[in-house]
């Protein structure tokens, strides 16, 4: 059971690496609920598609360095891991985007059930990404 579980994490953020968002979406619940780091929750596959898609256009991203916290119980894991990344198109009322690098330590947290991903939740330090895309 808890094989099972770290595995499909696994493969959540290999197929976040390679750019495969079906790939990732079908690893997902239908109503995985998904809490937005500095956000709300937003609720169903087709507003994570939409998130992740919105994401994909502001940002290059890529998992780096990845640890797993596995519960006993097989449905929770946490996980800790860097984002490597480039800040590529304007975020809403987020600075100007310019092409700039960041990596940030982040951490998140994952509910199973019925073999598929129930809720995603993800922090990281946004000052932290804030100083890093503003500096000159």
């Amino acid at each position: 059971m808890r094989a099972a579980a770290e595995d499909l994490i696994r493969r959540y953020y290999q197929a976040f690496n390679a750019g495969d968002d079906a790939g990732l979406l079908a690893l997902l619940h239908p109503e995985v609920a998904h809490d937005i780091n500095q956000g709300g929750r937003e609720t169903g596959r087709q507003a994570f598609a939409r998130f992740l898609a919105h994401m994909r256009q502001c940002y290059a991203e890529r998992v780096e360095d990845l640890v797993l916290l596995n519960a006993a119980d097989g449905r929770h894991v946490a996980a800790e891991f860097r984002v490597a990344g480039c800040y590529l198109k304007q975020d809403g009322d987020l600075p100007p985007a310019g092409g700039q690098p960041y990596d940030l330590p982040v951490g998140a947290f994952f509910e199973l059930r019925d073999g598929l991903i129930a809720r995603v939740t993800t922090y990281y330090n946004l000052a932290d990404w804030l100083r890093q895309v503003t500096a000159r």
